[in-house]
């Protein structure tokens, strides 16, 4: 049963229509260089607007792969398909692995979340339907649904593999990134107590991560996600198309962000306390 009929699951002119439509979001995400301001994190300001951190994030990443299950498990049968390739199964598992952890994980793990902004919050479930609406339909009925059609475009088991190790690097970088930005915080929190016990007056501190890959670069955390879904990409093959096109949407969504945070750092703590440190791309910038 379709929740919106011809769009959610998409038929196939309609999800022609998003993949032609959503080539062009990196325009949309190259917007953010026109101004500092991201309603989230630390150029999150107090507004009547803003959303608690955990609640808007929870629900502004859940959808996604929401979107994408449903897609898979109802679309197929709309088009005769009995039994997917596990290429598709494999593609989608790992597309779900990661919001899990992104949605239901990370908001919960965080010892504290600054609010986010409405509008960042309505943009990323529109990116985040648009995006499971794209993957999904190409995984469940769009894309090949043999292991005929997946010859025919030229799969082969070792570039499987290549994207599969690909992938479960960025995902790892990702965490463990996620994790030292926790642990920042929970000494913080710690310190945070202490002066409250002491009667003093607390103010909001800010440091330079130090650990892991936060040694080389101040955003490795953005810069695994792209590795994470570059692996996704090449698991899928040149013709895996809407996996191509989040990967350029997620980079230049992000890459505007990371670029105004380091300039936030510089300003913050000076530029010898940021010396040695690419901002987002290794050896590049």
């Amino acid at each position: 049963m379709a929740i919106v009929e011809g769009w959610l699951p998409a038929s196939r002119e309609n999800w022609e229509t998003l993949m032609w439509w959503w080539q062009f979001y990196p325009i949309f995400g190259s917007m953010q260089w026109l101004s500092s301001w991201y309603g989230m994190g630390k150029t999150s300001v107090d507004s009547k607007l803003n959303l608690p951190g955990r609640i808007a994030w929870f629900t502004m990443e859940v959808p996604g792969f929401i979107t994408l299950l449903y897609i898979m498990t109802t679309l197929p049968t709309q088009h005769g398909i009995d039994d997917l390739p596990w290429q598709n199964k494999v593609l989608a598992s790992l597309f779900v692995m990661h919001y899990i952890y992104r949605a239901l994980f990370f908001p919960f793990l965080q010892p504290s979340m600054s609010p986010i902004h409405v509008s960042i919050w309505a943009s990323a479930i529109f990116f985040q339907v648009a995006n499971g609406t794209a993957i999904g339909c190409w995984l469940a009925a769009y894309g090949p649904t043999t292991q005929a059609q997946w010859q025919a475009q030229g799969f082969s088991v070792a570039q499987f593999a290549l994207g599969l190790v690909v992938f479960y690097v960025g995902l790892t970088g990702n965490y463990f990134s996620d994790e030292e930005l926790r642990e920042i915080r929970r000494s913080e929190m710690r310190r945070q107590e202490k002066l409250r016990d002491q009667g003093k007056v607390i103010d909001k501190h800010y440091e330079v991560p130090q650990n892991g890959l936060f040694k080389y670069m101040l955003f490795p955390h953005y810069f695994m996600e792209w590795v994470e879904w570059t692996g996704y990409w090449i698991a899928g093959g040149l013709a895996f198309t809407p996996a191509r096109c989040f990967l350029l949407n997620e980079f230049f969504a992000m890459l505007p962000r990371a670029v105004s945070g380091g300039k936030w750092y510089k300003e913050k703590f000076g530029e010898e306390k940021i010396k040695g440190k690419w901002v987002i791309i290794p050896g590049v910038y």
